[in-house]
């Protein structure tokens, strides 16, 4: 089954039924997707879900062994990589070292014949665009990781893609880096206005940059989404479990009418506040975000959701403390829960620590309640 984002022929840039086969197995696996004009869109999973091998089907280095891609309404399959109207930019950002800043951005127009006046207009609107006319002079040893990272940016758009691609944009970047050039690259690609398609391994990364994420795993998109609703609705344990840190209960489905559920797990009844048109007794789980959970060394006031364990663990992050509270069950074993809670003050509030009894729960709304 293909997981379709739009209906075909609203998008841009459109995969069509897409597989790419290694000796026979899938490496991409019937996928159809729907990209809309001036989109940042982010293919995102782990190594060998397939994400790689879609983008190189997209920029022409893979023939597809079956499918369709088109841009704005042409199929380009049988087009080679230098005849179709995409950049691609690679994590290694692949600079001529012997070569200054400028003529790595000049580059591809060279090798396309622009007359030198044009190609100099060219290369000075890309410098100011991603802020490196001081350093036009320089090579590439002389620069510092985003500042290469914005060279090779520069290189890509300064040809005028229809299509950028982009494979681990921010990779070779340390984190705090990494964090900041995320912000300069979307608003270079939205400035620009270029329709763009990223792929990482990083879930930060494409919450913070992407307009639209798909979750792949083995070959197959699991589901399409914006940022928060692959966070907030997965539709799937995979989606739930890869996205963020979460809580996920296996249980059986013994409630469900149109505005509650309830779902028997081996720690407990978990309600939920909608309903979920589901069989009774049919096997679900429920994933409940770590942030979402309340603890306390004191029993709250609810009676619903509501359940008791031992600190196991605490690590503080500055901005949160996360908890691992130990849950006993009943003929099983223990089970852990992840629990994070936010620093809002310079000073502790009940001072939980290890090995407290404490009591944790969350609202009706907080779960999900996951079919597949």
């Amino acid at each position: 089954m293909s997981v379709t984002a739009h209906k075909p022929g609203d998008g841009f840039l459109q995969t069509r039924d897409l597989v790419k086969r290694f000796d026979g197995e899938p490496a991409v696996d019937d996928v159809t997707l729907s990209i809309n004009k001036g989109e940042i869109f982010a293919l995102l999973g782990s190594s060998g879900c397939g994400k790689s091998t879609l983008l190189r089907m997209l920029a022409g280095f893979e023939a597809p062994t079956s499918g369709s891609v088109l841009l704005d309404g042409v199929d380009i399959v049988a087009l080679a990589p230098n005849e179709r109207p995409i950049n691609m930019m690679f994590q290694s950002y692949a600079m001529f070292a012997e070569l200054y800043v400028c003529d790595n951005i000049a580059f591809g127009l060279r090798r396309e014949g622009m007359a030198k006046p044009e190609m100099t207009v060219r290369v000075e609107e890309m410098l100011r665009l991603t802020q490196l006319e001081a350093f036009a002079k320089r090579k590439p040893h002389q620069l510092s990781g985003g500042q290469q990272q914005r060279v090779a940016l520069a290189r890509s758009l300064a040809k005028k893609p229809q299509l950028l691609l982009l494979d681990e944009p921010l990779g070779a970047l340390d984190k705090k880096l990494r964090e900041r050039t995320q912000f300069e690259l979307v608003n270079i690609l939205e400035s620009v206005g270029v329709t763009c398609v990223m792929v990482t391994h990083d879930q930060d990364e494409a919450m913070a940059m992407a307009s639209r994420i798909a979750v792949m795993s083995h070959g197959r998109v699991l589901q399409v989404g914006t940022p928060q609703e692959i966070y907030e609705h997965p539709n799937c344990r995979f989606v739930a479990d890869f996205i963020g840190n979460v809580n996920l209960l296996e249980g059986e489905l013994t409630l469900d009418e149109a505005d509650q559920c309830e779902v028997t797990t081996a720690c407990g009844v978990v309600h939920v506040g909608h309903g979920v048109s589901g069989s009774l007794g049919m096997a679900v789980a429920v994933a409940v975000r770590p942030e979402k959970i309340h603890i306390s060394k004191t029993r709250p006031a609810t009676g619903v959701n509501l359940f008791e364990g031992k600190v196991r663990e605490i690590a503080y992050f500055g901005s949160y403390n996360s908890f691992i509270v130990e849950v006993k069950r009943p003929a099983s074993d223990a089970r852990d829960f992840r629990i994070t809670e936010t620093n809002t003050t310079r000073y502790e509030g009940e001072g939980i620590t290890w090995g407290d009894r404490v009591f944790f729960w969350w609202d009706d709304s907080a779960p999900i309640v996951l079919m597949r």
